[in-house]
Order: structure tokens, then sequence, then C-alpha cells
């Protein structure tokens, strides 16, 4: 995970499984490599950038309930 600058992608999505909550990351796929994450309250903020490996690692993590309930 690393800092980046802001970026400017085609479209940010938010998951579908949020509920409204306030509390949504946002993501903006299709960049090569890399996975730009921002904070749905606070779109015009900092966004984090995560290398496509370790994403995917996060994402099994969860699924497999690596990082307990919500």
């Amino acid at each position: 995970m690393f800092p980046i600058a802001t970026v400017k992608p085609a479209s940010w999505l938010k998951s579908s499984y949020s509920n409204g909550g306030g509390q949504c990351i946002e993501v903006a796929p299709g960049l090569p490599g890399v996975l730009p994450v921002r904070d749905s309250k606070d779109p015009d903020g900092p966004q984090l950038a995560f290398g496509t490996d370790a994403w995917q690692s996060f994402i099994a993590g969860v699924k497999s309930g690596e990082f307990g309930s919500v």
C-alpha cells in the first residue's frame, strides 16, 4: 500500500454490499497493476493505492474470515 496523488479514473465503484451506513470505501478498477481506494464520504480526500496482488490477498482474507466478522 502506498499513498498516491489524486487519480481521476473513469469511475469509482462502491460495493453492492454497502448499506448506506457511512462506512464505505470506493475502488477505481482499470488501472494496470494498482487499485486506488478512497473513503466514499470524502471523495476529494486522500486515496491509497494497493498493488493488485495485495488487494486480491486482502479480499481472500476477508472472504475466509481472517479479520473476524463485521
